[in-house]
């Protein structure tokens, strides 16, 4: 008789929920616009930013993803946003309870003509700003949003 076996099927459903929201915070953020050079004769520039996550206690967060969408922000009061592109980021990992920076660039961006320079299209009338949004799901989990991350107007060149 094998007793292992009902056991180890049974260990899933035993296991508690993770609170992601309660658990979970984004720490130390930076962003910017990414000099993603010449693209089809163009400069190009992509949102870029970058953070940590921290967990609090010692919680199971195997199989943590996150999400990181990139929202174009249309301006009026209060701002609206309009969708831009995102990033799936698998398997975080974690160096105890805090996770090595991560950073996140899309493939979409702006490009301007030469002779304008990278710093003369951030100042561009049709420029828009970009909003990212840090979601996190464990397994087949909801995404929950952990929080916002508003791209500065400064170039980035690494």
């Amino acid at each position: 008789m094998t007793v292992c076996l009902p056991l180890l099927v049974l260990l899933p459903a035993c296991m508690s929920a993770v609170d992601i929201k309660q658990t979970l915070q984004v720490t130390d953020t930076g962003g910017g616009w990414y000099d993603a050079g010449i693209v089809g004769g163009k400069n190009k520039l992509v949102p870029s930013v970058t953070f940590g996550v921290r967990k609090t206690g010692d919680a199971n967060l195997r199989g943590l993803s996150l999400n990181v969408v990139f929202k174009r922000l249309t301006p009026g009061t209060p701002a609206t946003e309009e969708e831009f592109d995102d990033v799936f980021i698998q398997n975080v990992d974690f160096a105890g309870n805090q996770t090595a920076p991560i950073t996140a660039r899309t493939e979409n961006g702006y490009t301007g003509e030469p002779p304008q320079s990278r710093a003369e299209m951030l100042q561009n009338t049709q420029f828009r700003d970009v909003r990212a949004r840090v979601f996190a799901k464990i397994g087949a989990s909801q995404w929950v949003e952990l929080g916002a991350i508003d791209v500065p107007r400064a170039i980035l060149t690494k």
